[in-house]
């Protein structure tokens, strides 16, 4: 009997691996290079942001999150110029960043820019986790994956994604709460990209145990 195949997006067109690293990496090499050289985006940031909100002891914070919104407003529009869609985590993940960087710059509070990581991951993770209940593996589309697994490795990898979305979440609370914003934002683009990677990479085993690909290889 042939296992039960679950295909995330098979019609659907899909970024190259390169561009779509691009577009997720580009927005926070510049949310961090604005925190640690904020004079360099102050002049761009004025015609959209007060000038007040860029000046002073936050102005590192608030010239990043500012910059942050737009790097990932652009992104997304690229993304969707290229392929006619929006995956549902950067677009979810977006929207977030809209909401939360508004509210930092409004309020003059980075405690919301801050929030953000941990809201989204949560998020991720209480559906993911969710849809198991209710025996649907919703990984394909929360990743927007290109790959193909049988019934019984999408729910695997989706609890371990659903708990890793969680790990996230905790420890980023963790994070900006004991340390400073600076550390906060390079552990932010330095330490949850590497550990995002390895995760992932980790992942590879289940991902080819499971691969139609690979048991039909098997079987020849």
């Amino acid at each position: 009997m042939s296992k039960e195949l679950v295909e995330s997006d098979p019609k659907g067109q899909h970024l190259p691996p390169l561009i779509k690293l691009a577009l997720e990496l580009g927005p926070l090499g510049l949310f961090f290079l604005a925190n640690t050289r904020p004079g360099l985006f102050a002049p761009l940031m004025q015609p959209l942001v007060p000038a007040s909100i860029l000046a002073g002891g936050q102005a590192g914070i608030f010239t990043a999150t500012a910059v942050f919104m737009l790097a990932t407003l652009v992104a997304l529009a690229i993304h969707y110029r290229l392929v006619g869609k929006l995956p549902i985590m950067p677009l979810v993940s977006g929207i977030v960043v809209l909401v939360f960087g508004t509210l930092t710059l409004v309020l003059h509070d980075e405690l919301f820019i801050k929030l953000k990581p941990t809201i989204v991951n949560a998020l991720f993770g209480s559906v993911l986790l969710g849809g198991l209940l209710f025996g649907k593996s919703l990984l394909g589309f929360v990743l927007d994956s290109v790959f193909e697994l049988d019934a019984e490795g999408w729910r695997k990898l989706t609890l371990r994604w659903g708990l890793f979305f969680f790990f996230l979440a905790l420890l980023n609370e963790v994070v900006w709460r004991t340390q400073t914003t600076d550390f906060w934002v390079n552990f932010k683009v330095f330490g949850v990209m590497p550990i995002t990677l390895a995760f992932a990479l980790a992942q590879t085993p289940l991902i080819m145990r499971h691969s139609p690909a690979t048991d039909e290889g098997t079987k020849s």
